[in-house]
Parts: structure tokens; C-alpha cells; sequence
């Protein structure tokens, strides 16, 4: 089966151009010229979206906000921002990574091959961790603490997931970029500080212990 991409932006030429370059490379294309658009688009489950920040009917920070909580595929934001500030309110709505423009066709090509690679390889046989109050079911990605499920974006459960399978290994940013976003690069290290901050957060919230511990200097390990 085609692995399914919805591509969003409101400029035709780039959609018409990523559309031909998708299909070529077999996967099945579907198109959004505005946000609003593409909310309905997200309704037929794509396994992954390619989403324009700057559109004028609803923003692609609108967008992720409005059906993140409803769809579980990787969420690509292309942009010509690259302000901090800009990544870390993508991460904040669900994003899972940035693509600035003007990219390269194959690199983008790649980091769509390389998220795809990483969400199958999380369909794999069901394994569960215990740890006191805290339950985590690697099958159906879940992080439970006391019985109550966390909502957890799925690049925080990846971060959770690949920390507390290797629990007291320490792995620096650039190591868990590689791990989790599924891509060779040097790593950036506001996307997973900002992931991990957010993690912190979430588990604070539901009264649980901060498993991810800073080692500092060097990077982040799970509290055995």
C-alpha cells in the first residue's frame, strides 16, 4: 500500500511542484491550497502532512493546533521563518519538524522517507515498562501514570520511548534527534530541548516525577 501525503501550502507552483515530485517517487498525493481545506484534508488520515506556516485563510500553526489531537502522523512544517521563537511554537502545537525554504527536493524527500521509516517501526510487537506508579506500553504509545493516560505529542513519546528502553544511558541532543526524527544531521538542539521541556511539563502536570533527567554538558537520561 501507497503511503498517503496531504501537501498544504497556498502557492500552486510549490504544491504542483511537490505533488509531481511525490508521485513520481509512488506515493499517493492528496492537496490543500489553505488551512481550512486542509482540516478537511486531515479527515482521510494521510500518513503524513507537509504544512505551509503562512497562509491567509488559517495558519499552519492553526492547523497542527486544530488536528493534532486527532491525527497521529508526522506533522512537517515548511517555512521561510527560522526564528527560535517560531520552532518553539510549532513544537508547542504538535509539529514534529521544520523544513525551511527554499529546501531541496531529495532532503525533504528524505526527512518525509526517514519519519515514515521511523512510525512503522513502531507498529512492532507489544512490549510494556513498569516503574512504580508508572506504566508505559510501547504498542499502542501510551505513557500511564497512577492509570491515567498522558496526551503526549508522538515525537515526546518517541523521546520517552527510546530514554526508558536504554533507562540510565545518557544520550546527548544530537544523538536523540538522530534516533527520533529519523534523519543523519547534526542534530538541533532547540528541538529536543523544547520537546523534552514540554515532556517535563506534562508529567509534572499529572503529579508524576521528572524521569528525564539533565545530565549537564552532555545530555538527558531516563532516572532508573
Amino acid at each position: 500500500m501507497r503511503d498517503k501525503i496531504l501537501i498544504v501550502d497556498d502557492e500552486t507552483d510549490i504544491v504542483n511542484m511537490l505533488r509531481d515530485y511525490f508521485e513520481l517517487n509512488g506515493y499517493e498525493v492528496m492537496t490543500a491550497g489553505g488551512g481550512k481545506e486542509a482540516v478537511k484534508g486531515a479527515e482521510k488520515q494521510p500518513d503524513i502532512i507537509l504544512l505551509d506556516i503562512n497562509m491567509p485563510d488559517m495558519d499552519g500553526l492553526e492547523v497542527c493546533r486544530a488536528i493534532r489531537n486527532f491525527v497521529s502522523c508526522p506533522i512537517l512544517f515548511l517555512t521561510a521563518r527560522i526564528e527560535e521563537s517560531d520552532k518553539i511554537m510549532g513544537f508547542g502545537v504538535g509539529g514534529d519538524d521544520y523544513v525551511v525554504k527554499p529546501f531541496s527536493m531529495d532532503e525533504l524527500g528524505a526527512r518525509v522517507a526517514a519519519h515514515l521509516r521511523r512510525e512503522r517501526r513502531q507498529r512492532e510487537a507489544p512490549r510494556i515498562r513498569f516503574d512504580a506508579d508508572a506504566a508505559i506500553d510501547y504498542s499502542a504509545r501510551t505513557f500511564y501514570f497512577k492509570g491515567q493516560a498522558l496526551s503526549l505529542a508522538p515525537k515526546e513519546f518517541d523521546i520517552i520511548e527510546l530514554l526508558s528502553t536504554y533507562a540510565g544511558q545518557v544520550f546527548d541532543k544530537e544523538r536523540i534527534y538522530e534516533h527520533v526524527w529519523g534523519y543523519d544531521s547534526d542534530g538541533d538542539s532547540t528541538v529536543v530541548a523544547e520537546h523534552v521541556r514540554r515532556i517535563r511539563a506534562k508529567l509534572t502536570a499529572a503529579g508524576a516525577p521528572s524521569y528525564v533527567e539533565t545530565v549537564w554538558g552532555v545530555g538527558y537520561r531516563w532516572k532508573k
